[in-house]
C-alpha cells in the first residue's frame, strides 16, 4: 500500500465513522431509536464490506509470491452471503426500519465522496 493510499484510506475510515455517528444522531432525533439503530446497522455492515474489499485490494496488490490463504478466499465469497443474511434478519425478524438500513449502506460511499472533495481541494496546494 502506498503512503498516499494509506492516508486516504484512514481519512475515508474516519469520515465513515463521523458520517455514521452524525446520521445515527439525526435518525434518533428525527425518527426514533429504531431508525437510528437500523441506520447504524446498515453503516456497520457497509463499513465491514469496505474493510473486506480493502483487504482484497491489498492482497491483489501484494507480490505474486505471497498467495492468499484459503480462509481469505472463503471470506471473500461469504461476505455477500453474510450481508444478505443480515438484511434478511432486519427485514423479517425485527421492527427496524428497512429504508434507514438501506441509507446506512451508503455511508462509505459518502465517505469516499468526502475524500474526493478533500483531494480536489488540496491538490492545488
Amino acid at each position: 500500500m502506498t503512503p498516499s493510499f494509506a492516508i486516504a484510506s484512514r481519512r475515508i475510515s474516519r469520515a465513515a465513522a463521523a458520517l455514521a455517528a452524525a446520521g445515527g444522531l439525526i435518525c434518533l432525533i428525527g425518527r426514533g431509536w429504531r431508525w437510528a439503530l437500523a441506520f447504524l446497522l446498515g453503516a456497520a455492515a457497509s463499513y465491514l464490506n469496505f474493510h473486506w474489499l480493502q483487504k482484497v485490494v491489498d492482497a491483489l496488490g501484494a507480490k505474486l509470491a505471497a498467495k492468499p490463504s484459503p480462509k481469505f478466499a472463503i471470506l471473500i465469497g461469504l461476505r455477500y452471503l453474510l450481508l444478505g443474511a443480515g438484511a434478511y434478519v432486519i427485514v423479517n425478524f425485527t421492527s427496524l426500519s428497512l429504508p434507514a438500513a438501506l441509507v446506512g449502506l451508503f455511508v462509505p460511499v459518502a465517505a469516499v465522496m468526502v475524500e474526493i472533495v478533500i483531494e480536489l481541494v488540496y491538490a492545488s496546494s
